[in-house]
């Protein structure tokens, strides 16, 4: 798989102290630049700014059903190795994080098989953080 470049994503957050929190505590994010109105975050050496929306409301949730469970659309994470991925789900399960969908594997024994969890910053955003024994499944059919 070629070198990646890191990915850069703004998203709504309604109280920067408790996205502050969230991010730079449970998660473990650093932080960058900010401002009374965003903050920088470092996601795994992605590029997350959380911005101030005062009138964010998630209004209804959209699902898709995939191997069983219901993934809220949209969201967003990162594919960690194994370890860190574990790691990270410790630090949730300890920081009292609900999950959307507890740390599991998805499509055992088949093509794409992956450790995922899905679960909601303060804001309501979606994460998804994956994790594959072979890296190579990321895109396998």
């Amino acid at each position: 798989m070629p070198s990646l470049r890191p990915f850069h994503i703004a998203f709504p957050v309604d109280d920067l102290a408790a996205a502050r929190r969230f991010y730079g505590g449970i998660m473990q994010c650093p932080e960058g630049r900010s401002s009374d109105s965003w903050i920088d975050f470092d996601l795994f050496g992605h590029q997350i700014v959380a911005h101030l929306d005062r009138e964010k409301s998630s209004g209804g949730a959209i699902t898709n059903p995939v191997d069983g469970h219901d993934v809220p659309v949209p969201h967003f994470g990162v594919v960690l190795e194994l370890p860190q991925w574990e790691a990270l789900a410790e630090r949730l399960r300890a920081g009292g994080t609900k999950f959307v969908i507890e740390p599991t594997i998805r499509f055992k024994g088949q093509v794409g098989e992956q450790a995922t969890m899905f679960f909601l910053d303060p804001a309501g955003n979606a994460l998804e953080f994956k994790a594959f024994a072979d890296l190579s499944q990321l895109f396998a059919k």
